[in-house]
């Protein structure tokens, strides 16, 4: 049946604004217009910024290269930088047309545990900084990133305590071990990766702040390594008790690989990037050569864990694969597997592994392909109005479809 209008087309009361007919799975959904779409741009967003400068940095840092592959890494490193200030003013867009938005964000017991991807984001930034600009800019960006660095570790504390801090301290509904996913683990991430950023920036710092920047860096790495082992404790208890998350949330089930992955990456990169003959270490100086295969090893007993919890996610995510359809959380397949891969890569380069290395360059080939399909999806899931819309984003009161399924309260608004 077809239907046709003369005149001025009818003006639809909820926006105040004409009905368009577009292609959408309900139709309902062509009349709301992008300010009332852009109102639920939330902060996991973020994890398309986190991820693309992930395979920036993983791009920096694969073993096996070839020409012009320095120029694909960049080029995934500028594009990071345009997403991050393009996603930075549309949620500050979010934050001004719904006043309560900005409180509402920090709050939200779904939408708050996002917002450490931001940070994660400019982590990332600053290590592809490190790896791309620092070679040919030279010393004043050397200083540049250590002010950054220490910036970003006050910022990072600060976001793991009031984070927690307000999970802790909301009503028992709101957050109950039936709804656990690892991104209850994301707010300590700034403070785990920490070990990482100082593993990338420390080796061009002056002998003295690279030493302050190693002490920071392992102590941040211990606090996040052990809040993250007591949150995936959680995570295994909620999995033997209630089963495997619905199948558009199990990619979220790859946040579990970040924690011993990024844990390996600054032990070992802490370890190669102690001053030999300064400071503690001109006391004991063999210190050195004991520390480093200390952390060679204490990284490769860790790493098995993360492989463990790669191969449970994958059959987990392929089990599902029918039932999926597009969601933000999709992005967890990309950055805790980057984290995944580097830590072989440092693993392998200290091994002096070659199979070792010639795995990571085929997983950092994938993990390239894998961030094309989910930005692309990402795009179609935009167009055809399945995300960024009223209800179907990580602002709604419920962020899964299911209230006794998963047991996630929203608090009063």
């Amino acid at each position: 049946m077809e239907i046709s209008w003369r005149g001025k087309l009818p003006r639809d009361s909820r926006f105040n604004g004409p009905l368009r007919f577009n292609r959408v799975r309900n139709p309902e959904d062509a009349l709301v217009p992008w300010r009332e779409r852009i109102k639920h741009f939330t902060w996991a967003w973020f994890g398309c910024t986190l991820s693309t400068s992930a395979v920036g940095v993983l791009l920096g840092l694969t073993p096996h290269r070839f020409p012009g592959l320095t120029t694909i890494g960049k080029i995934f490193f500028i594009f990071a930088i345009v997403l991050t200030v393009a996603f930075s003013v549309c949620i500050c867009v979010r934050f001004y047309l719904v006043r309560p938005a900005l409180r509402n964000s920090f709050i939200h017991p779904t939408e708050s545990l996002f917002f450490p991807t931001f940070l994660l984001t400019l982590l990332n930034l600053l290590m592809a900084v490190q790896i791309y600009g620092v070679p040919e800019e030279g010393s004043w960006l050397i200083v540049a990133l250590r002010v950054m660095y220490w910036i970003y570790v006050a910022v990072a504390f600060i976001t793991a305590v009031v984070q927690y801090l307000d999970l802790f301290a909301a009503p028992a509904q709101r957050l109950t071990i039936q709804g656990m996913i690892p991104a209850w683990i994301l707010p300590i991430y700034p403070c785990k990766l920490i070990g990482s950023l100082t593993a990338v920036l420390a080796p061009s710092q002056p002998p003295g702040h690279r030493v302050a920047m190693i002490v920071a860096g392992l102590t941040f790495t211990g606090l996040g390594w052990m809040v993250a082992l007591l949150m995936l404790a959680a995570y295994l208890q909620r999995l033997l008790a209630y089963g495997l998350p619905a199948p558009n949330l199990r990619p979220g089930m790859f946040i579990s690989v970040g924690p011993p992955s990024f844990v390996a990456i600054g032990l070992i990169g802490i370890a190669d990037a102690l001053p030999p003959d300064y400071w503690y270490l001109n006391k004991h100086p063999l210190a050195v050569y004991v520390l480093q295969p200390v952390a060679d090893f204490t990284a490769i007993f860790i790493w098995l864990l993360g492989f463990w919890f790669f191969c449970i996610t994958l059959l987990a995510v392929l089990a599902g694969v029918k039932e999926m359809s597009f969601h933000l959380v999709w992005y967890a397949m990309i950055f805790p597997n980057a984290g995944f891969t580097m830590a072989m890569i440092r693993i392998g380069n200290s091994l002096e592994s070659p199979a070792i290395l010639w795995i990571t360059s085929v997983l950092t080939a994938m993990l390239v392909a894998m961030w094309f399909f989910v930005f692309g999806s990402m795009v179609r899931a935009v167009i055809k109005r399945d995300i960024l819309m009223p209800g179907k984003d990580e602002d709604k009161d419920q962020f899964k479809e299911d209230d006794e399924q998963y047991g996630v309260r929203a608090p009063p608004m």
